[in-house]
């Protein structure tokens, strides 16, 4: 077989290098072409390097261009893949820091929340380049593979907008399946299967069974409360397991800033996450681990490229969905997992316009959702709530309409849990003037929302959150990777 793939934002090396080698661990697929687009020209050259030794070393005849180009890298793609983090680490900083001076401490900030809307509102234009760029040069038919955060509103604009072929692809299903197979005693994952259906982020595990034998709640509790890790690392997933009875495919940390009742005060979010790593809920934990893994690739690069002279082991293909999805399209081989796509009736309680995730099965039909799922009521009402704000967010994003921004992070469970609305409404100012030229749809609200701001009298306070950790130096990271394996 022979086509392309674009990966756009491939600078982001590591997870490029993961989809890299999952797909070539389909023997077919050795002839293929990879076009990776990135702005960095500098983290290009970076990647490609690395994926240019992986192909030496597996004697391959895969073919890698690398381009700064994006129109060039899509032209002729089959498949085009995103990575894109729209305003790189320095607009996802002002995500954090300006809604923690008005007392909104997030974990992630990238998926709803203050932070997930402002970062939907730089990635959607971007996003609805893309599609052009797809629409115009790709292959007919093309398919847009859209990994990029926040996952529900960059592809409801792609599907609603774009009119491109849209999925989107995560793995936190894969992620809440693996804990739950561990503190059942599955000998292996392929031991459990299971219904997993809601919004992206939000998805809950509606049915599970461990060979064969259903697992109630009760069972399922117990069996998380007697790890000794995962009852530490998950207490707010483990309290919301109790209350709705099922559990939620997403991280304590995640899980937390998606609703009302577990961040809003200081007290409250020590209570409920664990320190002993950014996921289980720090304030501002993916940023500072984006910072420091951004550091660790910059002057770690060596060894990087050296580990890329390893053969390829299909037995070590990740669970990421691109590389089955594009076996399954291509060969026919039939592959089940959890996809980001529009409603249409999939979930019988929630919208039809929404982007739901839950199961479907891929072959060279393309993708086909499994239909009539209809999750728990409580889990639906946390889901719709998420799903108003994404709605609104998408539609003030394609309008450029600074008050139905406003309405829509007022309407965020955790910001209407905290601020007021003369605070929400100063905040998006803030936030909108600070990332201006991110937000071109934005550019002719942005001089009377600084005219606000130079007369606004709402008290802010310069605050790092309830459990803020140091971004680490190189030194300390070496110090902590090598004490790790030593313990080993």
């Amino acid at each position: 077989m022979s086509f392309k793939i674009a990966i756009i934002g491939a600078g982001s090396v590591g997870f490029t290098k993961k989809l890299f080698t999952d797909i070539l661990c389909v023997p077919e697929f050795k002839d293929i072409e990879f076009a990776l687009t990135d702005l960095s020209e500098h983290n290009l050259q970076m990647i490609k390097a690395i994926l240019d030794k992986i192909v030496e070393s597996n004697k391959l005849p895969t073919k890698v261009t690398a381009t700064t180009n994006r129109r060039e890298a899509i032209s002729g793609a089959r498949y085009i893949i995103s990575c894109v983090r729209v305003g790189g680490l320095e607009a996802y900083a002002d995500d954090i820091r300006i809604p923690l001076k008005y007392g909104i401490d997030q974990c992630v900030g990238d998926t709803i929340c203050a932070g997930g809307i402002l970062y939907g509102q730089r990635n959607i234009p971007v996003i609805l380049d893309f599609c052009k760029d797809i629409r115009e040069l790709a292959e007919p038919g093309a398919k847009f593979l859209n990994y990029a955060n926040p996952m529900a509103m960059n592809t409801w604009a792609a599907i609603e907008y774009g009119k491109v072929d849209t999925v989107g692809l995560c793995h936190g299903v894969q992620h809440g399946a693996e804990q739950i197979a561990e503190v059942l005693g599955a000998k292996s994952q392929s031991e459990l299967d299971y219904i997993c259906s809601g919004i992206n982020h939000q998805t809950w595990f509606v049915d599970l069974k461990l060979n064969g034998r259903k697992i109630g709640k009760d069972e399922l509790v117990a069996a998380f409360e007697a790890h000794p890790v995962f009852s530490q690392q998950e207490k707010l997933r483990i309290d919301v397991l109790k209350r709705f009875g099922v559990y939620s495919t997403e991280s304590n940390g995640h899980l937390s800033e998606y609703l009302p009742w577990y961040r809003k005060r200081p007290d409250e979010i020590t209570k409920w996450i664990d320190m002993s790593d950014w996921i289980h809920g720090e304030t501002g934990g993916y940023l500072r681990h984006s910072t420091e893994t951004r550091n660790w690739f910059e002057t770690e690069f060596p060894q990087f490229l050296a580990s890329a002279e390893k053969p390829i082991d299909p037995a070590k293909r990740s669970n990421e969905h691109a590389s089955h999805i594009l076996e399954a399209l291509e060969t026919g081989r039939v592959y089940r997992g959890h996809f980001n796509v529009k409603n249409n009736g999939v979930i019988t309680n929630l919208p039809s316009d929404a982007i739901i995730e839950s199961p479907g099965f891929v072959d060279r039909f393309g993708i086909n959702m499994v239909s009539g799922i209809t999750i728990p009521e409580a889990c639906a009402a946390t889901c719709m709530a998420s799903i108003n704000v994404q709605r609104m967010s998408v539609h003030a994003a394609i309008s450029g309409d600074i008050d139905l921004l406003k309405l829509a992070v007022l309407h965020d469970p955790l910001v209407g849990a905290v601020s007021t609305p003369e605070e929400v409404w100063q905040m998006v100012d803030e936030m909108v003037v600070a990332q201006a030229r991110w937000l071109p749809q934005y550019a002719d609200a942005v001089p009377a929302a600084k005219e606000r701001l130079a007369n606004s009298k709402v008290k802010t306070k310069e605050w790092a959150g309830a459990a803020r950790r140091n971004v680490r130096s190189i030194e300390e990271l070496r110090a902590e990777k090598a004490a790790l394996k030593q313990a080993v």
